[in-house]
């Protein structure tokens, strides 16, 4: 589901759409608010003259969409394509005479495959390209899409490859780092440590922790950087361990990896017999997974994360639909094909803008408020969740207007 905040083109739009409900919600466009799109030549769309397309199609409305997947990537790439497409599929069954068609092209996951994918779509007439999944094969497609003058609404994770034009649909590091550390520090949280992978990840966390902990006055007393390899553990236990002469003069500890270095890192403490009383340990989006929130010793601990209630509606329909549970991600691609269609529908010959694209009202989606910065970069609405040992509630709720907060 996505539903539009605040849409004015060059000539305002006045009237509201709601489409036919889907499940428990629907898909809808509300009325204008105020959002200025201005207009942008280099962003102009002209009716392209419609070629034959090859490959799979999926829908058949008059404006073309490209979507690039890794179908035949290495490891669990093809799993992650197939995933996606139905998601797409399941869009476009899900909205309403969508006057969109998706052009699936394959990047095999690679910068080459990325940017002959999208010269492919762009040939057949695409406006926009979904996707791809992986940064390599974004950065290719970007380079080819750049040059034609359409813009790319992509699903990696990795901001390096964000510019204007390419925008980053997925979940960000640097959202889930705001939203956790705004919410500790209303909660009277003011001294932290952190213990952060010593990789890529790790550095973007530690540089979006650095800046929030200080926009929000607080003061940071360690930081510990390990090293995993494999199955070894061995760095993680002992950087663990060096925290424990800190925490006494610590209310919060961030540990924003996912999997088992959370309980790992709650039992090493304990067992080091480390003063947490006061701590509260806090994660990332990457704790949202039945293994950490069944785990009793993390119980207290806080993460952010997406409004739970439109993925388990989507993760029904999708289950109805092809028989498996799909993966957390797989509203990136449902989201995608929603927000291109509904653009379709009520923005017109501006309908890929980026005036349109990155109004400051957003959109609202499967898993909840999202808009494009001009960097190419998101923010999100997250709430927060608090772990109870054998699942986690809600103890702050997302935001549901960018202007408000609330």
């Amino acid at each position: 589901m996505i539903k539009f905040n605040g849409l004015r083109a060059a000539q305002k739009l006045t009237s509201a759409w709601r489409a036919a409900t889907v499940g428990v919600s629907a898909l809808a466009l509300a009325s204008c608010v105020g959002s200025t799109l201005g207009s942008f030549p280099d962003n102009q769309i002209q009716a392209p003259t419609q070629t034959t397309v090859s490959g799979e199609t999926l829908g058949t409305g008059s404006v073309r969409v490209g979507l690039l997947l890794p179908m035949s990537g290495a490891g669990s790439a093809n799993s992650i394509a197939q995933v996606f497409r139905n998601s797409a599929e399941l869009a476009l069954n899900n909205f309403p005479n969508a006057d969109v068609q998706l052009l699936v092209k394959d990047t095999g996951g690679t910068s080459e495959g990325g940017r002959a994918a999208a010269q492919a779509a762009i040939n057949e007439g695409a406006e926009l390209i979904l996707g791809p999944v992986f940064a390599p094969a974004v950065a290719g497609a970007a380079a080819t899409a750049r040059a034609s003058g359409v813009p790319v609404v992509a699903f990696s994770t990795d901001t390096s490859v964000a510019a204007r034009g390419v925008y980053l649909l997925s979940f960000l590091p640097q959202s889930d780092v705001q939203r956790v550390i705004a919410h500790a520090s209303s909660k009277g949280k003011r001294s932290y440590a952190a213990l952060l992978p010593d990789d890529s990840y790790g550095a973007v966390v530690e540089a979006a922790f650095r800046q929030e902990v200080g926009r929000t006055g607080g003061r940071i007393v360690s930081i510990q950087r390990y090293s995993l390899s494999g199955n070894n553990t061995a760095d993680l236990t002992a950087k663990t361990q060096a925290l424990v002469s800190s925490l006494p003069q610590v209310d919060a500890l961030f540990v924003p990896a996912g999997g088992g270095v959370p309980p790992l890192v709650m039992q090493t403490l304990m067992q080091q017999r480390a003063q947490l009383g006061n701590v509260t340990m806090l994660g990332s989006g990457q704790w949202d997974t039945q293994q950490t929130k069944s785990s009793p010793v993390l119980a207290g601990a806080w993460y952010p994360g997406p409004a739970d209630t439109g993925y388990q509606a989507f993760a029904g329909r999708y289950s109805q639909a092809y028989g498996t549970q799909p993966p957390r991600n797989a509203t990136l691609a449902y989201d995608g094909v929603t927000l291109a269609a509904g653009l379709v529908r009520s923005a017109g010959p501006q309908r890929f803008a980026t005036s349109v694209l990155t109004n400051r009202d957003g959109f609202i989606g499967i898993d909840g408020l999202f808009r494009f910065l001009s960097s190419g970069e998101n923010e999100r609405g997250l709430a927060i969740y608090q772990l109870t040992g054998s699942g986690a509630q809600v103890v702050s709720p997302a935001p549901r207007d960018f202007r408000s907060g609330t």
